[in-house]
């Protein structure tokens, strides 16, 4: 007897449905620290990586969410406040649909960063803050944007952890320090602190 001459098939009824791949889980791991600490650097060594494993991954810089997101917001704290809370807003929405959201911000103030931390709680998605913790005077020498220089000769104030306020964690969840050590040290760092967690 063929399968179409089966009883089954000739009443119609139709093969279970393969079960559903289930959902990759998500979270948003927003990297702070100052101007030039190798946030995005270090970000985007991760990103590969994760990618190389098969993870869905976004990149939330900074600079690019200034240009596309928040463009005409200056750098005033409520400016500065209103920039995060809106990154925050759309990690949240990507790791709550199973993306590995990696927001290379400096986000200089506790509060801005206890807004996003909150909305990911209220929405039960996981929330990872990791200090990428580079002294200043590093951060000076590598001056990757030129800012330090500029805010040296004049040309700028307001820069962070300089001329302006920047408030590390006090209890991140992972603090990375960069001094003396290869990016790919660092990554390695985060990406086995994701490990433990069951993110990677």
């Amino acid at each position: 007897m063929t399968t179409a001459d089966t009883p089954a098939a000739a009443d119609g009824a139709a093969e279970a449905a393969p079960a559903a791949a289930p959902r990759e889980r998500g979270a948003t791991v927003w990297l702070t620290g100052l101007p030039s600490a190798g946030k995005t650097t270090l970000a985007f060594a991760l990103a590969e990586r994760l990618r190389a494993e098969g993870h869905k991954v976004e990149v939330l810089d900074g600079d690019e969410i200034r240009e596309f997101l928040s463009k005409g917001l200056g750098f005033t704290r409520e400016d500065r406040h209103t920039n995060v809370t809106r990154i925050g807003f759309v990690a949240e929405r990507l790791a709550a649909n199973g993306v590995k959201v990696l927001a290379p911000v400096i986000a200089p103030f506790a509060d801005s960063r206890a807004a996003v931390r909150g909305r990911h709680a209220a929405a039960g998605t996981e929330f990872l803050e990791i200090h990428v913790a580079t002294p200043v005077e590093l951060c000076a020498e590598r001056d990757v944007k030129g800012l330090y220089a500029k805010q040296a000769a004049g040309e700028i104030t307001g820069l962070t952890g300089v001329d302006d306020p920047y408030e590390a964690p006090e209890k991140p969840e992972l603090r990375i320090r960069t001094q003396g050590r290869a990016v790919a040290e660092s990554a390695a760092e985060l990406h086995a602190f994701l490990t433990e967690r069951g993110l990677a």
